[in-house]
């Protein structure tokens, strides 16, 4: 499987192949931890931004947005572990639409890529402020392609904001197994927990990196 499949309910996205800078993502140290704050479309999105992981791939398209970061030393194409944010424009003004129903999208594309190994987790439904997420893990066991055979598990956060719909993605890549993976609780509560806290904050007119309201707020 060539394409990114995680990003599957956002389309076009898992097609796009031009990189740019990724500059959106500059995480600001707040002595213990680091923050990325970064805006994307309508508002702010802020989560801790775990250690050893760098930006390396940003881009806006028709509506969709998506910035990605990998482990040091690693690539888009070959990674171990990758941090995924997504924005979908105006999509919170659909009101057949939800977290819930997003992340459930998002499981079918894993579903359809590798039915005979294919596992999921529901972590539940939460509030971010004002607003409604659901937090799920989406596993295939097996999948195939330029990077070889491997599985591919992945944290999924679905954020719906005041316009717009966000995720935020903790993707791992290990050893293929025919078999659905057993999905250990504590270990992705635990990356749940690396990402917090969460955030949407407004954008502020004229306010720059590293938007000090968003901070303050997160």
């Amino acid at each position: 499987m060539q394409k990114r499949f995680i990003l599957t309910a956002l389309g076009s996205l898992s097609s796009l192949c031009s990189l740019a800078s990724a500059q959106a993502v500059m995480p600001v140290s707040t002595g213990s931890e680091l923050r990325a704050i970064m805006p994307v479309y309508s508002q702010l999105l802020a989560f801790s931004y775990p250690k050893g992981f760098v930006p390396v791939f940003e881009q806006a398209k028709n509506g969709s947005y998506i910035q990605e970061s990998v482990l040091k030393g690693e690539s888009v194409q070959r990674w171990s572990q990758m941090i995924t944010v997504t924005g979908a424009r105006g999509l919170a003004s659909n009101p057949e639409q939800s977290p819930l129903r997003f992340a459930s999208e998002l499981a079918a594309g894993f579903r359809d890529a590798c039915p005979d190994s294919f596992a999921v987790k529901d972590l539940g439904e939460f509030k971010l402020g004002r607003h409604d997420a659901f937090s799920a893990v989406i596993s295939c066991g097996y999948v195939n392609g330029p990077a070889g055979a491997r599985s591919e598990s992945a944290l999924v956060i679905v954020i719906k904001g005041r316009q717009d719909y966000y995720t935020l993605q903790w993707a791992e890549r290990g050893r293929p197994s025919q078999q659905p993976l057993s999905l250990d609780d504590a270990k992705w509560s635990g990356r749940l927990k690396q990402l917090a806290p969460l955030a949407l904050c407004p954008i502020v007119p004229g306010e720059a990196a590293p938007y000090p309201s968003c901070l303050g707020l997160s």
